[in-house]
Formats: structure tokens, C-alpha cells, sequence
């Protein structure tokens, strides 16, 4: 499928490793010009020469922390000026810490509520005169199950990011007809995170093997784990006029692992 989005300039967030990566590389793919980001230089290095390699659009790696305002304008001011506009906007950042509620303290809600919300806030809010000054603009957020079904010991994910999908509703709105908003809420998928855990589990004795390990994450009908690219992939198009009569949705992906209705 042409998912007629060659030549388009994306952001992505926190796509130096994970979703985002897999995101940043889907679009970079189908030719769209794309902005990454991460905190660390040297990954972001490695993370912009493994997209190039099977890019066909232009590839930028611009070092960010999501918590700090004058980065996120940094972020986009640096698509802009790169590649002439803005035409996707993709939010991705790094999870809370996990832990029940009763040790979970102030500083941890502001910090989550921070990282998680305040970044696609201030990211919307810097990219909406550039998203609709193309044509079709689209905002992606990554978040999680966790939104459709708490997740034990994760009161943070299940609390906070409720609020980015209210958002991402909203805006899906207010933002419209000249951009469309949506949300990809993954399960497991093997990224480094699940490898690092993992391997942990192994280095413990409670499995006997990485292969072990990682079915241990895999409690869905399909009885496997993600690919990180088969999210990307749904990202890039979400980005694309193939979908373009889908707005404010909110799209679980894993595998079938989530129990409720809706």
C-alpha cells in the first residue's frame, strides 16, 4: 500500500530506542523526512544511523529532554527549519516508575504528570500552526494498555496517561478538519526495555532462558510478544491519507491481551 506521505516532515519523540525508533523508522521508509530525539547523544547517534539505513527520507537526530519547555520548542523549530514544515507530529516518551499507590509520593505525580502529559501539551501546542498549514496534518500519541485496563503495581501509567487521552480527544476536535488526532496504546513489544528485564529474570534464575523470558511476557491469544515495527507501522498509518476518515481513536495493540469491551 502507497501510503502517500513521501516528501512529508515528521517529529518524532523519544524515538531514540523503542516505539518511537520504530515509529521514526516506519515513516522515515514511505520517504517522509523525520526528526528524532532522545536525551542520550551517543544513542541517538546510533538509533539516526540504523533509521538511515533504510530510510528514503532525510533523517535528524536534535538531543531533547521532554520536561523541558525550551527543548520542545527546540524540536520543532528544528523540523521546521530542516524540512520547510511540519505534517506529523508523533508523541512518545518514557514510562513512570512502577509501584503501588502508598509509595508512590508527591514528587512521582508531578514528575509523571510532567513527563507524560506537560510534553504532548507543550508539543501540540508549539506544532498546531505548522500541522495545519500543510496538508492533512496528524498527531500520533504512543501511550498504553494501561489507559483501557489498569496494569497491577503501575498507578502512575494507569492515572497519568488517562489525561493524554482525554487530550488527544479534545484536539481531535479542536483541531479539526485540518488535522487529525489519534492514540496507539501498545502491550508488550521487544524492545531493550523487555530485553533488559528479561535478561534480569535470567540473571536471577527465574527462567532458564531469554526465550523463556520473553513468553513470559506474552499473555495474549497470539501467545507472543510485539515487533516494535508492527506498532510503527500502525503509526505511519495513522500519519497517512489511508486513514483518513479515522479521528480521536484510540487503538490498542497487543495481541488481544486486553479484556475489556471498548
Amino acid at each position: 500500500m502507497d501510503l502517500q506521505i513521501d516528501g512529508n516532515a515528521a517529529l518524532v519523540t523519544a524515538s531514540s530506542s523503542g516505539l518511537g525508533k520504530a515509529s521514526a523508522t516506519a515513516l522515515a521508509r514511505e520517504g517522509v523526512n523525520v526528526v528524532i530525539n532522545g536525551r542520550d547523544e551517543d544513542q541517538l547517534a546510533e538509533a539516526k544511523a540504523e533509521i538511515e539505513d533504510v530510510a528514503t527520507g532525510e533523517v535528524v537526530a536534535q538531543p531533547a529532554d521532554l520536561t523541558d519547555e525550551d527543548d520542545i520548542k527546540t524540536l520543532v523549530e528544528t523540523t521546521v527549519d530542516e524540512f520547510g514544515g511540519l505534517d506529523h507530529l508523533v508523541t512518545s516518551a518514557g514510562g513512570p516508575p512502577s509501584g503501588p499507590f502508598l509509595e508512590t509520593d508527591d514528587d512521582d505525580w508531578y514528575q509523571a504528570y510532567d513527563l507524560l502529559v506537560m510534553s504532548v501539551v507543550r508539543l501540540a501546542r508549539e506544532a498546531e500552526p505548522h500541522l495545519k498549514d500543510g496538508d492533512g496534518g496528524t498527531m500520533v500519541n504512543i501511550t498504553s494498555r494501561s489507559v483501557k485496563e489498569a496494569i497491577d503495581s503501575l498507578v502512575l501509567s494507569n492515572s497519568v496517561r488517562m489525561s493524554v487521552i482525554g487530550l488527544e480527544k479534545t484536539l481531535s476536535q479542536e483541531f479539526a478538519p485540518d488535522v487529525r488526532a489519534n492514540a496507539v496504546l501498545p502491550g508488550p513489544h521487544e524492545t531493550a526495555r523487555i530485553e533488559e528485564l528479561v535478561d534480569q529474570g535470567v540473571e536471577r534464575g527465574e527462567y532458564d532462558s531469554y526465550e523463556e523470558g520473553l513468553a513470559s511476557w506474552a499473555t495474549n491469544p497470539l501467545e507472543r510478544v510485539g515487533d516494535p515495527m508492527e506498532l510503527g507501522n500502525t503509526v505511519a498509518f495513522l500519519s497517512s491519507p489511508q486513514s483518513g476518515f479515522i479521528n480521536g481513536q484510540s487503538i490498542v495493540i497487543d495481541g488481544g491481551t486486553t479484556g475489556s469491551n471498548l
